[in-house]
């Protein structure tokens, strides 16, 4: 048996979940809700995945307050519409699927907030052009050209952090499985961290400590709320002269792990137009390996892992707990059950598929059938 095919618990205060195999699907924003609801988009997107073999799907990043999100079609959690839309739509898409965990991504844009969606050029969106105001740790804009956000004051470090907690406990009510913060890819979480975005001169800015402060406030203040599988989702590195290094994200996670953080997911970069990111195969694999050897938490790697045999050797030599891909997914979404074929694993399917299996594929599933009417 392949160790991408071997089970892996999860923990949690109340007993944590265990995944049938190392693969996971990363969050992956899609721009098609509409006021924060989920759509029949999400009920196609999301129902697809969940049938492609993968132990955990990860729901897209998920706005825990209207300017909290990143463009205006962006997902949202943060009232009983949004609840109610993306419960339902989640529960039509996982009858349609085989069982396979759920995780949820609660973000903040922060100062990334606010922007055009990517295939209409992304930037920063004007009041007039449907934007509204942003805020973030300091009053430093994202690009040079754009408007500059409002620095957090002690009522929107409150109201952020209340509202991080009440999405963590809606989506427990629906069923998700874990949660994951978002501390990554230059929104507000990774913007607190990063010396390119926090230059404030309270408790929350300048030294890593005080950086560090305000990410863990929210960390801590889900983790007493919510009881399930909790985990956050870091940048390990701006890949920016002066930001925010692996060594300091690899302490931070420290501090997390004594918070309670059942698993980390290791990415990097998105916080300044000035990164200089040295892209190949599994790029950002070292990072995770860093941080799994620092602190023994369950650890996700991430990052052009396309290949079966590629995510197995990262296993093999202790470099991760987890596999995670997403754009590998959306142009394969039957990605997990290559995978288990080229490795001998199992997967399960959903019945329907059963009969589009190559011969030489079939040993990879359970009861499968190549006959029928």
């Amino acid at each position: 048996m392949s160790t991408l095919f071997t089970p892996l618990t999860l923990p949690s205060p109340r007993g944590g979940i265990t995944l049938p195999n190392r693969i996971v699907i990363a969050p992956m924003c899609q721009y098609s809700a509409v006021n924060g609801e989920a759509t029949d988009w999400h009920l196609m997107h999301w129902g697809n995945l969940l049938n492609g073999g993968a132990s955990m799907f990860t729901i897209e990043a998920t706005a825990v307050l209207p300017e909290g999100r990143i463009t205006p079609k962006c997902l949202g959690l943060w009232d009983d519409r949004t609840e109610a839309k993306l419960a339902d739509t989640l529960h039509r898409a996982r009858k349609l699927a085989p069982q396979t965990a759920v995780c949820i991504q609660l973000a903040h844009a922060g100062r990334k907030a606010s922007s055009a969606i990517p295939w209409q050029g992304g930037q920063l969106l004007s009041p007039d052009n449907g934007g509204w105001p942003t805020y973030g740790p300091s009053a430093l804009p994202q690009l040079p050209n754009e408007a500059p956000p409002t620095a957090m004051g002690a009522y929107e470090l409150t109201r952020v952090r209340e509202a991080f907690v009440a999405a963590a406990l809606r989506a427990d009510k629906m069923g998700v499985d874990a949660v994951e913060l978002h501390a990554a890819h230059g929104y507000l979480l990774h913007e607190f961290l990063s010396p390119l975005a926090n230059q404030r001169t309270d408790t929350y800015g300048g030294s890593l400590e005080n950086r560090m402060r305000y990410p863990l406030e929210v960390f801590a203040a889900v983790r007493a709320a919510y009881q399930g599988v909790l985990g956050i989702r870091v940048s390990a590195s701006d890949w920016v002269e002066g930001g925010l290094t692996a060594d300091e994200v690899t302490e931070f996670a420290q501090r997390l792990k004594a918070l309670g953080c059942d698993f980390i997911h290791v990415s990097s970069g998105g916080l300044s137009p000035q990164q200089k990111i040295a892209i190949g195969l599994g790029y950002q694999v070292h990072f995770a390996r860093q941080i799994r050897a620092a602190t023994g938490m369950v650890t996700t790697a991430v990052g052009l892992i396309t290949e079966a045999q590629q995510a197995e050797d990262i296993l093999q030599a202790g470099d991760a707990d987890l596999i995670a891909l997403a754009r590998a997914f959306l142009y394969q979404p039957r990605w997990g059950w290559q995978a288990a074929a080229a490795l001998g694993g199992t997967v399960e399917a959903n019945p329907a598929y059963w009969r589009c299996l190559p011969r030489e594929a079939q040993a990879a599933f359970g009861k499968v059938s190549i006959g029928g009417r």
